[in-house]
C-alpha cells in the first residue's frame, strides 16, 4: 500500500475513531474499504434504501451507506441480496432491482452494472472467466443468467423447473441449490466447459437450508424433524461423507472457518470440528430472542476469526449486529442498515 493510502487511512481513522459516520456529509475524503468488513443491508423490499456498512478489522471504525456515500448520494438499489468479489470489483447483487451493481471494492465508486436477462436474481458465482447467476421469480421463470466476465455480455440461460437459489464455484465446477426456505433436497451439478447440466445431486435425508464451497468442495445443509446433517460433496458432484446433527433439528446457517462447521438451530449457534464424528450438545452461545421470529439470525457469517449475528428488528428499524469471537465471546454490538443478511471480508 502506497504512504499516501496510509496517510489517507490515519485521517480518517482520526475523524471517525470509535464512532459510526452515518451521515454523508461527514466523509469528506476518499476512504479506503479494504482490510474490513462490508455488511449488506437489503432495506425494505419495493424500497430503493438499501446500502453497504463498512466495518473496520478491529470493529472500531463503522461507516453507513458507504455506496450512497461515494456515487453522489444517489440509491443503491431495492433488496441487497448478497455481495461477491472477483479482482478489484465488488459485485453487489440487487434482487428486486434486478440488477448487479459493479463498484471498485476498495473506494465503492460505480464501475459497471448488468441488467440483461436477471429477473429476481438470487446469487452469483464466477467460474472458467463467466459469472452464473441464479433466477427465481416467486410463481415464475427460475433460471441461471451466464454472463462473460470480461465484458459482461450475456451468453446462456439455463432454466430450471425446481428452485434456483444459492449458487457456487467447486473445481471451477458450478453447483446449484435447487431448495428455497427449507423446502427441497436437490441440487444441480453444471460442468463450466459447455455450460450444461452434467447431473442432478439428491440428498437422503432433510431439506436444504443452506449450500456452501470450501477448498473446492461443497457442503449443504439439510434440516430434519429431529436431527439435522451436513453433506460433503465433491466437486465433480458425488456425496462422499455425510454428518448427522443427532438432536439437532432444524439447522440452518453453515458457515466453514479454519477447519470447523458453524451452525445455528433456533437461537443456537453451534461449532463443529470438520474431522468430528459427534455432533455438538451444547451451543457455543444462544443469541437473544427477536421482536418477531423472522428477525432472529437473519443474518450470519464467519469471516476473519469473528462471527457477525443480524437481528432484523421487525425490518423496520436498523438492524442490530451482534460480533462473537469464534470461541464464543462477545466482542461488539452496533447497528446497521435495514434487514442487514451477511458481512464479507474485504
Amino acid at each position: 500500500m502506497k504512504i499516501t493510502k496510509l496517510l489517507t487511512i490515519a485521517f480518517a481513522s482520526a475523524l471517525l475513531f470509535t464512532t459510526s459516520c452515518s451521515d454523508d456529509d461527514q466523509v469528506n475524503q476518499e476512504m479506503y474499504y479494504g482490510n474490513g468488513f462490508l455488511i449488506a443491508n437489503e432495506g425494505n423490499f419495493g424500497k430503493p434504501n438499501a446500502d453497504v456498512t463498512f466495518v473496520s478489522s478491529d470493529l472500531s471504525i463503522k461507516q453507513d451507506n458507504i455506496f450512497s456515500a461515494n456515487n453522489g448520494n444517489s440509491n443503491l438499489g431495492d433488496v441487497l441480496q448478497t455481495i461477491t468479489f472477483s479482482g478489484d470489483n465488488a459485485y453487489l447483487l440487487l434482487n428486486n432491482s434486478n440488477k448487479i451493481q459493479i463498484v471498485n471494492r476498495y473506494n465503492f465508486k460505480t464501475t459497471g452494472e448488468i441488467t440483461a436477462q436477471l429477473n429476481s436474481p438470487r446469487y452469483m458465482a464466477f467460474a472458467n472467466n463467466n459469472i452464473y447467476v441464479t433466477n427465481d421469480k416467486y410463481g415464475g421463470d427460475k433460471f441461471v443468467s451466464v454472463y462473460k466476465a470480461s465484458d459482461l455480455s450475456f451468453v446462456k440461460k439455463i432454466n430450471f423447473t425446481d428452485n434456483a437459489e444459492r449458487i457456487v464455484e467447486a473445481g471451477n465446477n458450478i453447483f446449484v441449490q435447487n431448495a428455497s426456505y427449507g423446502f427441497g433436497n436437490k441440487i444441480t451439478y453444471i460442468t463450466t466447459s459447455n455450460n450444461e447440466v452434467q447431473s442432478t445431486i439428491t440428498l437422503p435425508n432433510g431439506n436444504i437450508n443452506k449450500m456452501i464451497a470450501s477448498n473446492g468442495v461443497v457442503y449443504a445443509i439439510a434440516a430434519g424433524t429431529s436431527d439435522s446433517y451436513i453433506y460433503q460433496i465433491s466437486n465433480t458432484g458425488s456425496i462422499t461423507k455425510t454428518y448427522t446433527l443427532t438432536g439437532i433439528a432444524n439447522a440452518t446457517n453453515l458457515e466453514i472457518e479454519k477447519g470447523k462447521f458453524y451452525f445455528s438451530s433456533g437461537l443456537n449457534v453451534f461449532a463443529m470440528d470438520l474431522t468430528a464424528t459427534t455432533a455438538p450438545t451444547t451451543p457455543l452461545f444462544t443469541v437473544a430472542n427477536s421482536i418477531d421470529p423472522y428477525s432472529n439470525l437473519y443474518g450470519f457469517s464467519v469471516v476473519n476469526d469473528k462471527i457477525f449475528t443480524s437481528d432484523a428488528n421487525g425490518f423496520t428499524e436498523d438492524s442490530k449486529i451482534s460480533v462473537y469471537s469464534t470461541s464464543g465471546s462477545l466482542l461488539k454490538t452496533f447497528t446497521a442498515g435495514k434487514a442487514s443478511n451477511g458481512a464479507f471480508w474485504n
